[in-house]
Formats: structure tokens, C-alpha cells, sequence
């Protein structure tokens, strides 16, 4: 394909250079997490000492507890503004652009989004590795050297992100090709099937199952591996799950509406489950680490009051530095996946904004319904994560330690912030969403 047509069609149209910003900014936001956490992982790794085994899987419960919500944020950035470029590259096929180039366009665009995004995560990460450093483990600061990434290192988690992109692109491509005419006339329906609730349910059972069996291992190198395996699977099967669990959740509400808004709002999560998912899957992933959060402040009340010494002790300030640590970049996460997709999806959906505007509909109608389409789900998603994680920590702790009081305030005090957050940025896109909804 010739390079100055490709320059021509990767070109946005006058009002949306955003639709190229927000990706990018939220690749830049997930690059420089990714290679912050991983980096500050591997300062434990260098440690052979008698207590080194504690560390070392803790470190890596907290990365798998981050990285993979990381990873599902950065599929989410590659899928920003999918409608618009959907509607695009549905309007090149009607008119003769064979599948074969609509799919080098869509790969070509996300690639050079997603570097962008990428080059500014590193030099994000450059800019942190310093502050982590200063954080201080076992009574000194682990050092600019021990949390830096390699080249190589870094090399490869930014070749991952590109990668990402990529492959998200070629995946969404299906019904540009397949339907075009549907695509463009907005006449498709992005549906979830039930299969994805079934294999949900295997998966937390498997996890459960294999979580009895961690106290029994030895050796580092499988502990590790088996917890890391089952908090990852746990935590995917949430990004499978939650599209079809919110469309259970909408068709209920949708019967019971009684309101232009609740009717609205019930519609547009309807609408496409898997973007109402991208608007509240922060959220879920923030309730997930809030068990994690409760019990473990449980536990280090309990090793508090033995008499395990000062070793015990120092374990116990080290993994409050490591909780608190885990909780801040979790809300990083959260603030940046709802800022980002909130404002993505106010983009998108800026044709139908018009056509109510143009009906009669009052801003604040359509404002109050995508609150509604936002917050209604919310609070479904962060208990049944809740209750995914408490399956998965029951046979690793126990009940008592999950029910504990001060393990029950800790997890409602962060799924509070974590709710605040999400509303927070309902507030702040609102702005551009009275911007959208102004004719033309």
C-alpha cells in the first residue's frame, strides 16, 4: 500500500485528535506501571537469606495482582475508540479496500499509537524508578540500581505492549470485515454468551481447589508458581465473566425501568457489555485486591501481637510498606482505566448524543442515564469480585482472618476509595460530554 495514502487515512479528522491522545496516554500510563512493578519485584529476587523465601512470594503475589490488570488495561487502550475506527475502516471496504488492507491500516494505526504511548511509559519509569528506590525494606532503601530495569528488560515489556496492541486490533477486525454495512449503520449487537459464566465458575473452582493444597508444597520455585497461577486465572476469568454477568445484570434492570434514564442506561450497557466492562473493570480488580488487602492487615495484627522477635516485626513493617505500595498503584490503575474509558466512550458515542439532541432529549437526561450505566453495575461487579477473591483466600487463611473486623473495615474502606474514584471521573468527563452533545 502506497505510504502517502496510509499517512492520508491515519489522519484524524478535524475535533478527534483525541481518539489517537487517550490510547496513547493510556498506554504511557500502563507502560511506565508495568515496568514500575516489575521492577520494584525483582529488588527481592537478589535476597538468599532465611527470610528471603517470605519476601520473594510476596513479591510475586503483588505483581501477578498488578500485571495482569495491567495487561487487561492495556488490551483495553488498544480497544479505545474502537466504534469510530470500526465505522472508519467499515466505510474504506464499501468503498472497494480489500480486508487485506483494512487490516494493515488498523495495524499500522494501533502499532504507531501504542509506541508512542510506550516511549512515554519509559521515560514515566525513568522518572520513578528513582522515588521507588527510596522506599525502604528490611531497614534501608532498596536502591536506584534495584529497582531499574534493564535495557533488555525494558525492551521486552515494550515490545509486549506494541505487541498487545497489535494483536487487539487484528482480533477486532472480524466484524469490520465480515459486516461492513452492519458496522457502519451501527445495526450489530455485541453479545456475551452464557458459556463465559460456566467456564467462570470452573476456573474459581479449580483455583479454590488448588489453593488447599499450597501449605503442603516445598520449594520456592513452586509455591511461587502455583500461587502466582491461581491469582492470575482467578483474576482473567474476571475480564471473561464480567461482560456477560453486566448483561444479565442490565436485561433485569431494563424490565424494571421506569425512567427515560434507567432506560437508557440499561440500553447502552446492552448495548456493548464488553465496553460497559472496560468502564467499571478497575473497579472489579480493585475489590479483588481489597480481600487481599483486609486479610493481610489481619495477619500482621496477629504476627504483631506474637512473640516472634525482632525479625518478625521488621516482616510485618515491610509487608505494610508492600500493602500500601500494592493499594496506591491499584488506584493508579483504576483512576487511569475509568478516566480513559469514560472519555473514550463519550467520543464514540458523540453521532448518538447528537441524535437525541436533535430529539429533544435534555443533556441532563442523557447525562443522569450514563452515570446510571456506570455506577448501577458498579457495585455488582465489586461484590461478586469480592467474592471471588474470599474463595480463593479461604483455603490459603481461613475465614476467621476474612471476617475479621479490621479485615472487614480494610476491605470496605478501599472498596469506598475505589467507588469514589470511578465517580470522581463521571464528574470530571462530564464536561466532555455536554461538549459532544452540542449540535453541530
Amino acid at each position: 500500500m502506497n505510504p502517502q495514502v496510509v499517512r492520508m487515512l491515519l489522519r484524524p479528522a478535524p475535533g478527534n485528535a483525541a481518539t489517537l491522545v487517550i490510547p496513547a496516554t493510556a498506554f504511557a500510563i500502563v507502560t511506565a506501571l508495568v515496568l514500575t512493578v516489575v521492577g520494584g519485584a525483582q529488588s527481592f529476587w537478589g535476597w538468599d537469606d532465611e527470610m528471603a523465601l517470605i519476601y520473594q512470594v510476596l513479591a510475586a503475589v503483588a505483581l501477578v495482582l498488578l500485571v495482569v490488570p495491567l495487561a487487561s488495561l492495556g488490551g483495553a487502550a488498544a480497544r479505545l475508540s474502537a466504534r469510530r475506527r470500526d465505522e472508519r475502516l467499515s466505510t474504506l471496504r464499501l468503498l472497494g479496500v480489500t480486508p487485506a488492507g483494512v487490516g494493515t491500516i488498523t495495524v499500522i494505526e494501533s502499532t504507531l499509537i501504542a509506541t508512542a504511548g510506550v516511549v512515554a511509559g519509559v521515560i514515566g519509569h525513568l522518572l520513578l524508578a528513582p522515588l521507588i528506590g527510596l522506599i525502604p525494606f528490611r531497614g534501608e532503601p532498596l536502591g536506584l540500581g534495584a529497582v531499574l530495569l534493564s535495557p533488555a528488560m525494558i525492551a521486552v515489556v515494550c515490545a509486549g505492549a506494541v505487541l498487545l496492541a497489535a494483536v487487539s486490533a487484528i482480533l477486532g477486525l472480524r466484524r469490520v470485515i465480515v459486516s461492513p454495512l452492519g458496522v457502519r449503520m451501527r445495526a450489530q449487537v455485541t453479545r456475551v454468551h452464557w458459556v463465559r459464566g460456566v467456564v467462570a465458575v470452573l476456573v474459581v473452582a479449580a483455583a479454590f481447589l488448588t489453593a488447599q493444597v499450597v501449605p503442603a508444597l516445598t520449594g520456592v520455585v513452586t509455591i511461587t508458581v502455583v500461587l502466582a497461577g491461581i491469582f492470575a486465572g482467578t483474576l482473567a476469568v474476571l475480564n471473561l465473566v464480567g461482560p456477560w454477568a453486566l448483561a444479565v445484570f442490565s436485561r433485569s434492570r431494563l424490565k424494571r425501568a421506569q425512567t427515560p434514564e434507567r432506560l437508557l442506561a440499561a440500553r447502552t450497557v446492552l448495548d456493548d457489555p464488553k465496553a460497559a466492562w472496560r468502564q467499571v473493570g478497575g473497579i472489579a480488580m480493585a475489590s479483588f485486591m481489597a480481600v487481599f488487602a483486609g486479610t493481610g492487615v489481619s495477619l500482621m495484627n496477629v504476627m504483631s501481637s506474637s512473640d516472634a522477635g525482632d525479625s518478625n516485626l521488621a516482616l510485618v513493617e515491610d509487608m505494610r510498606t508492600g500493602l500500601i505500595i500494592t493499594l496506591v498503584a491499584s488506584f493508579i490503575m483504576v483512576a487511569a482505566s475509568v478516566g480513559v474509558t469514560q472519555a473514550s466512550d463519550v467520543l464514540d458515542q458523540r453521532p448518538l448524543h447528537r441524535s437525541l439532541h436533535q430529539l429533544g432529549v435534555p443533556a441532563e437526561t442523557v447525562d443522569a442515564a450514563r452515570r446510571r450505566a456506570i455506577m448501577s453495575p458498579l457495585l455488582f461487579t465489586a461484590l461478586g469480585s469480592a467474592l471471588c477473591a474470599g474463595v480463593v483466600v479461604f483455603p490459603l487463611l481461613g475465614i476467621t482472618l476474612i471476617v475479621a473486623p479490621v479485615s472487614l473495615v480494610t476491605i470496605m474502606a478501599v472498596l469506598a476509595a475505589g467507588i469514589l474514584t470511578v465517580w470522581l471521573s463521571t464528574l470530571a468527563t462530564r464536561p466532555l460530554l455536554r461538549r459532544a452533545f452540542a449540535p453541530a
